[in-house]
Parts: structure tokens; sequence; C-alpha cells
């Protein structure tokens, strides 16, 4: 008989499955159906199952084994629906087997589906947030902060993606090794795409930020390893290790938000700094140069400087404006400005960030307005910079972070 508090239970049970194995769930499912729309509504089902059969029969020690035997067991029956029985039962035998074997090549299923994602008949915008969502499990809100769009904007283009797949019939297969390099790009911006949303949540409030931020890196490590050929991927896994390496400094021991440059870098985890120093080498070896490697180099940079105090603005200044000649990125010119902001003053540093002030993907992009608090608060110009801090506090998701610019408003 259903409980109060076996349905707590069951209700605290399935919340914690949903935010730990949601994309490994649908990886699994999408991984044999082919179909990425279908194995998130068989989730959904036996999510629904469970919520009704837990509270009853108390909840199963695997949940996870659980509620993929259900859903697998739901896509079987609308399958079954949608053909007759005799030719139903070979054809997801097949699918299955078939897509097993090839993901055998990789050791990680959501890595074989990541590439499985980065179908070259997918509209390549959305790929990366394709994958995000399928396999890794974030949710519209998290894929567009990533991505700097708005959460209907994503969740509208990702709707129209999945059924593309699906009416198009576009073969979700796990390519072959041949393949891998010509979907790495897209894959390797899934990846730190979910790590930089994990890195937001420094403080380990959030389990999913964690899990993210741990998750990406495994993957990067992964797909280093198994194309250890491959530059960029190099450069990607130096990215994320630079930073991951800063992560005790970045907090008080009372959980305040302590800037970058005011970091005890005694702190920081320099094993795994000399690590991402020597894939940079690696990846610098290979003789082709990218994105990954030079936000790797301009972490390299920061680093050097802090061990030899040597002001090395200008060289970091030159790092950005290579890496906004390649991605144009917003978010790049932002930095940029930071750097020439050290190296020329806040007011040259201004004038280069009016040059992208234009760019609507900034009106509500936290890190933009901190910057220009900052450089206007540095000028002089109190009442903009008072102005620019309640907008980026207004926009700050981390309580720390919100106090930290608070507390810089209120010296002005």
């Amino acid at each position: 008989m259903q409980t109060m508090e076996g349905g707590n239970q069951a209700w605290s049970t399935a919340d914690s499955v949903a935010r730990r194995s949601y994309g490994k769930l649908v990886a699994f499912l999408a991984a044999r159906t082919r179909d990425v729309a279908a194995a998130e509504d068989a989730l959904a089902e036996a999510f629904a199952v469970a919520l009704a059969d837990w509270p009853r029969n108390g909840c199963p020690s695997n949940p996870e084994a659980w509620l993929l035997t259900v859903a697998r067991r739901k896509w079987i029956d609308t399958s079954r629906r949608r053909r007759t029985r005799e030719a139903a039962v070979p054809q997801l035998q097949m699918l299955g087997e078939g897509l097993d074997a090839a993901a055998g090549e990789f050791p990680d299923r959501r890595l074989a589906l990541l590439f499985a994602c980065a179908h070259p008949a997918i509209e390549p915008g959305i790929r990366a947030p394709l994958m995000l969502q399928t396999v890794l499990g974030l949710d519209a809100d998290r894929i567009a902060s990533a991505f700097l769009m708005s959460p209907t904007a994503i969740s509208k283009r990702l709707v129209r993606a999945k059924q593309k797949i699906r009416q198009a019939g576009i073969p979700l297969r796990i390519p072959e090794r041949e393949e891998l390099p010509q979907r790495l790009d897209t894959v390797l911006d899934a990846i730190y795409a979910a790590f930089a949303e994990g890195w937001t949540d420094p403080g380990g409030t959030d389990a999913v930020g964690g899990d993210l931020t741990a998750e990406a890196i495994f993957l990067a490590r992964l797909v280093a390893e198994m194309l250890p050929r491959e530059p960029e991927a190099l450069g990607l896994l130096a990215l994320m290790l630079h930073a991951d390496a800063r992560r005790r400094a970045r907090r008080t021991a009372d959980g305040e938000y302590i800037p970058f440059t005011e970091q005890d870098c005694s702190l920081w985890d320099w094993p795994l700094i000399e690590e991402a120093e020597s894939l940079l080498h690696g990846a610098g070896a290979l003789g082709s140069i990218g994105r990954y490697q030079i936000e790797a180099a301009l972490q390299s940079a920061h680093v050097h400087r802090r061990r030899t105090g040597r002001a090395n603005w200008q060289e970091i200044a030159q790092l950005y404006d290579a890496l906004w000649a390649i991605t144009g990125s917003p978010v790049v010119a932002i930095n940029r400005a930071l750097a020439i902001s050290e190296w020329q003053g806040a007011a040259a540093a201004l004038e280069a960030l009016h040059n992208v002030a234009a760019d609507s993907r900034l009106a509500e992009y936290q890190p933009y307005w901190a910057a220009r608090a900052e450089l206007l608060a540095t000028t002089g110009a109190s009442a903009d910079a008072r102005e620019a801090y309640t907008i980026a506090i207004g926009l700050e998701r981390d309580p720390a972070v919100r106090r930290f610019l608070q507390r810089r408003q209120a010296a002005l």
C-alpha cells in the first residue's frame, strides 16, 4: 500500500536519477533506437511508471537499470504498434546488435553517441546543443546559456532538429574510425560547453554542475587517447586541466568568490598544470594551430606570469587577437578588452569593448556587464559603472559572485 513516506522517497530517488543519469540513459536508449526523440519519450514513460510503482513496491536497488529496462520495453511496444510484430522484432534486434558492435570501438558509450550526433546531415549549428541535451542531459536553460541564446530559441531549434532526424531518416550511426576527424570539432565544442556550464559552480553547490565538469574532463581524456594525433583534442584537454587546476583557489574558506587576479597561486594544482603544459607542447608539435590550443596557450601565459612575476599582458592580448580572428566570439572580445586594460589602460579597453557592444547576444550576458562596470569604474565614470554593476548583479546566478559584485559597486 502506498504511503506518504514511500511517495516522498520515490520522488526523491527519481529526481536524483534524473539529475545524475538522464543523459546517460538517453544515450543508451538512442544508441539502440537511432531515434533521439523516441528515446526521450520512452524514458519519460519509464519515469511515469516508476512514480506509480515505487511508492507501492519500494525503490529498486539500481533505479537506472530499472528505468532502462522499462524504457526499452515501452519503446519496443511503441515500435510494434507502428509495424507488424513479425517485421518489427528482427529489425529491433538488428539495430541493437549492429550499433552495439560499432560502439565497441569506443571506450565509453556516451562518447560513441556524441560522434553519432555529429552526423553531417544534421545542421552544424545545432549538433553541439543536441549532444548536450541528449547525451549529457542539460536542460534548455543551460544549453542556451552555453551558446548565448534564449531558452525558447534553443528549444525550438532542438525540436526541429529531432523532427528532421526522424522525418529524413538520418541514421544515428556510430561512425567508422576514419570518419572521426571530420566530426571531431563539434564533439569538442559540446564537451567544452558542458565543462564551462559545470565550471560556473565552483563551490560545488550544484550536483549536476559538479558532475558535468568531471564528466567533461573524462570525455576529453578519452578523445585525446583515441585520437592522439589530433592537436585540438590535446589542446582542449590542456585548456580544461589548466582551468580545473585553479579550482581550490576560486573560493575563500567560507565560500566567497575570489577573482583570478587575486587568487593565491600556491593553492593551484601544479601537477595538473604540468600535465596541461605537456599536452599543449605535444599539440604544438603536430603542426596545426586551432582555437583550443590558443585558449590553452592563454592559460599557460597566465601561469607563466604568476610564476615569474613578469607582466606579459601584451603577449596575452596578442593571443586574444589570434583567437578573435578564428572565432569572432563576443566572449573572446570581452577577455581581450580586459587584457588590453592591463596593457594599455581602461580607456583603450573600453574602446575595444565598444566594438562588440551592439551584439544582441551580450544584452543578458553577465560577464560583459561586469567587465564594462570594472572598466568604467577605473576611468572614474562612477555613475555609468554603478548602472553596469546593477545589470551584472541582476544577471548573476551565483550568490557568491553576486556578493562580490555588490561589494565592488558599494566601493564606488
